[in-house]
C-alpha cells in the first residue's frame, strides 16, 4: 500500500513538472487589430521574434488609409529613419528626388511661384512668410522637451489657445494668411481647431529638418507598396473581419468578429480611435480614455486624384511637386502618371473638407475642376478620370489623423502609450513625436510589439494618464514671472495689459472605470454650400486673447518613444514641413 501511494504521488510530481515544462516552451501568441501600416509592423515584429500572430482587418484590403499616390515623395534616414529603414530591409527601390520638388510652390490666383520667385515677384508676401516662420521658430524654441510640451504654466497656456487666434496676432497680409492656412490645414487642421501648443511642438519636432530632407526620394507605387512588403511576411491575416467585441481575464484575451471568437495571450489595438469607439471592451475603459475617445480632435481631409491626357500647366519642372494655392484648391500635388499623361493629387482639408462631406465624389470633383478650369482653360478637355478617397466621412476613421485641438494635451498627452491590462496601443495617434505620418505609424508598432514582450516577461506598467498639470504649473510659475518682458509676454499682450489665460481643468486618470467605450459623437454637420469655401482675408489684431474653443469630438494622443529623440537647435530656413507628402498622402495607421 505504501509502495502504491508513493508511485502515485511521483506520477503527480512528474505530471505538474510536465505541465509547467510545457506551459513555459508554449509559444506565445498575440492578436494585431488592424491591418494599416502600424498594425502591419507590430505584426511583423512580433513573428519575427517567435510569437504566433494573427492579423485581423475590417476591411476588404489591407494598408489603412495609404494614399492615392502612384508614388510619394519620403524624407531622408534624417527626416524618417525608421521608413528608410524597412524600405532598405524589404529591398524597395526609390529614386532620388529632383531638387524643384525639394522645396515647396505656391499657386497664387492662378499663377504658379517657386519660393524664389515669390521673393523678387511678390515681395511682399515672402515677407510676410519670412516673420511667421521666424515667430514660429522662436515658438518651436521655447519647447525645451517635445516630449514634455506642456512643462510649464506658460507653455500649457498655450494649449488653451487656438492657431487661429495667434495668427491674427501676426496682422499678416491676405495672401500670406491666406497661404499659411492652407498649409496648416493640409498639414494638421482648421487652425482655429489646433492648439497652439501642439502646434509648436510638431515644429519644435522639426527643428534642423529642412524641406529638402522631407522629400528627399520618389517611392513609386507610395506607401501601398511598403504595406504590401509587410502582408508577404505574415502568416496569418483575416480580411473582412470587423472586431465587435474584446474581452480580457487573467490568462489571455478573446476577441469576438461575428460568431468566431479568437484567443490569444496579448493583443495590439492598431485602429484609429472611432473605431476603437466601436468595439465592446471588457472590462471597460477608465473614464479619461473613454474622454479621449470622444474627444480628441483629427485633421479632416479628402484626397482627390485627378487624371488628364496631358499636362495642362506649365513644364514640369516649374509647376511640380507640393504646391500650397490660395484659391479655395487646397494642397496640390502633381507627378506625370505612370502610363503618359499626368496627375494632379489634390487635398481637400480642415473646413474646407467639412463643408463638402455632404458631396458626392462627381460633385466635389466637379467643384475642383471648376476652379482648375479658371486658371487652366484646356483642363477639362483633357480630364480623363479621377479617384477619391473620403477620410472624412470614413465611419471607421472619422477624420484622417490625430490634430489636438485646444486643452487636448493637458488632457490626453501620451495616454495610450501605455497598455491596458493585455492589450498595448498602436497607430499613428500614438507617437508623440511623428503623429500623422508614415513613420509615426511605424516606430508605434515598434513600440507596441516591444511592450507586449515587456508583458510576456512580467514588467508591470504604470496606470495610463495624462501628464498632470499642478505640478507643471507650480514649477513653472517662477519662469512666467521672470519672463513678463519677454517673448511669451509679446505673444500674450505684453506688460500690464496681458490678459489672464486660464487653464482648464485636467481630467484625473480613474484607474478603474468599468465603463465600455460607447460610440463615438457624430461631428457637428455643416450644410455644404455650392462651392469650397473661400479664403477669409486677415483679421485685425485681436485686443484681447480670445477663449479657445474646443475642436469638436475626434481623435487620442501619443505613442511612447523609447527614449527621446534629440533634436538640434539649429535655425531652419523655411517652416518645418509637418506632413512630408509622403507622409501626407499615406496616413498609414
Amino acid at each position: 500500500m505504501a509502495a502504491a501511494w508513493v508511485r502515485l504521488c511521483a506520477l503527480v510530481l512528474i505530471g505538474v513538472s510536465s505541465g509547467a515544462a510545457l506551459a513555459k516552451d508554449k509559444t506565445p501568441s498575440a492578436i494585431v487589430v488592424g491591418g494599416g501600416l502600424a498594425g502591419l509592423t507590430a505584426a511583423y515584429e512580433l513573428q519575427n521574434k517567435g510569437w504566433q500572430v494573427t492579423l485581423l482587418e475590417a476591411k476588404s484590403g489591407m494598408g489603412g488609409r495609404s494614399g492615392l499616390a502612384t508614388s510619394e515623395w519620403i524624407g531622408n534616414g534624417k527626416a524618417q529613419p525608421v521608413l528608410n529603414q524597412y524600405l532598405d530591409r524589404f529591398k524597395l527601390d526609390t529614386l532620388p528626388a529632383p531638387e524643384f520638388v525639394r522645396t515647396p510652390g505656391y499657386l497664387i490666383d492662378g499663377e504658379y511661384f517657386s519660393a524664389a520667385d515669390l521673393t523678387t515677384k511678390q515681395p511682399a508676401t515672402a515677407e510676410a512668410l519670412k516673420r511667421y516662420e521666424k515667430t514660429l521658430d522662436d515658438l518651436a524654441r521655447s519647447i525645451d522637451d517635445p516630449l514634455n510640451p506642456q512643462a510649464n504654466s506658460t507653455l500649457f497656456a498655450l494649449d488653451q489657445i487656438n492657431v487661429s487666434t495667434w495668427l491674427d496676432k501676426l496682422q499678416l497680409p491676405t495672401t500670406a494668411r491666406q497661404l499659411i492656412n492652407q498649409q496648416i490645414r493640409t498639414r494638421y487642421d482648421e487652425p482655429s481647431r489646433l492648439s497652439l501648443l501642439y502646434f509648436a511642438q510638431q515644429n519644435r519636432v522639426y527643428r534642423g529638418v529642412s524641406d529638402r530632407d522631407l522629400r528627399a526620394a520618389r517611392l513609386p507605387g507610395g506607401s501601398p507598396v511598403l504595406a504590401q512588403a509587410f502582408v508577404k511576411q505574415l502568416k496569418t491575416i483575416k480580411t473582412s473581419s470587423p472586431v465587435t467585441a474584446i474581452v480580457q481575464d487573467k490568462d489571455g484575451v478573446t476577441v469576438k468578429v461575428g460568431s468566431t471568437d479568437y484567443k490569444a495571450d496579448y493583443l495590439v489595438m492598431a485602429v484609429p480611435l472611432r473605431a476603437l469607439a466601436k468595439i465592446q471592451i471588457t472590462p471597460g475603459l477608465d473614464t479619461q480614455h473613454v474622454a479621449a475617445l470622444r474627444g480628441t480632435n483629427y485633421g479632416w481631409r479628402d484626397q482627390l486624384m485627378l487624371k488628364f491626357k496631358q499636362p495642362v500647366w506649365e513644364s514640369r519642372a516649374r509647376m511640380s511637386g507640393e504646391i500650397f494655392s490660395n484659391a479655395g484648391l487646397g494642397m496640390l500635388w502633381i507627378e506625370p502618371a505612370l502610363k503618359g499623361g499626368a496627375n494632379v493629387v489634390i487635398n481637400l482639408s480642415g473646413d474646407n473638407a467639412r463643408l463638402l462631406q455632404a458631396f458626392g465624389d462627381k460633385q466635389m470633383v466637379d467643384q475642383v475642376l471648376i476652379r482648375l478650369h479658371a486658371f487652366y482653360p484646356q483642363a477639362r478637355g483633357a480630364f480623363t478620370g479621377y479617384e477619391v478617397k473620403r477620410y472624412s466621412v470614413d465611419a471607421g476613421t472619422g477624420g484622417a489623423y490625430l490634430a489636438y485641438g485646444p486643452g487636448q494635451i493637458s488632457k490626453y498627452w501620451r495616454l495610450w502609450e501605455r497598455p491596458v491590462q493585455r492589450i498595448t496601443f498602436a497607430g499613428e495617434h500614438t507617437d508623440a513625436l511623428y503623429p500623422g505620418t508614415l513613420e509615426g505609424a511605424l516606430r508605434s508598432g515598434q513600440r507596441a510589439a516591444s511592450q507586449v514582450q515587456d508583458l510576456l516577461a512580467g514588467k508591470s506598467f504604470d496606470p495610463a494618464k495624462a501628464a498632470t498639470v499642478a505640478a507643471a504649473a507650480t514649477a513653472g510659475a517662477a519662469v512666467a514671472k521672470k519672463d513678463s518682458g519677454g517673448f511669451f509676454s509679446r505673444l500674450f499682450g505684453g506688460g500690464a495689459d496681458k490678459p489672464e489665460v486660464k487653464a482648464a481643468p485636467v481630467a484625473k486618470a480613474e484607474e478603474v472605470a468599468p465603463a465600455p467605450a460607447p460610440a463615438p459623437a457624430a461631428a457637428p454637420a455643416t450644410p455644404a454650400p455650392a462651392e469650397v469655401a473661400k479664403e477669409e482675408p486677415a483679421k485685425p489684431t485681436a485686443t484681447k486673447a480670445a477663449p479657445a474653443k474646443h475642436a469638436p469630438a475626434h481623435k487620442p494622443a501619443a505613442k511612447q518613444a523609447k527614449k527621446p529623440v534629440e533634436v538640434k537647435k539649429a535655425t531652419v530656413k523655411s517652416e518645418p514641413v509637418k506632413k512630408p507628402l509622403a507622409d501626407t498622402q499615406a496616413k498609414a495607421n
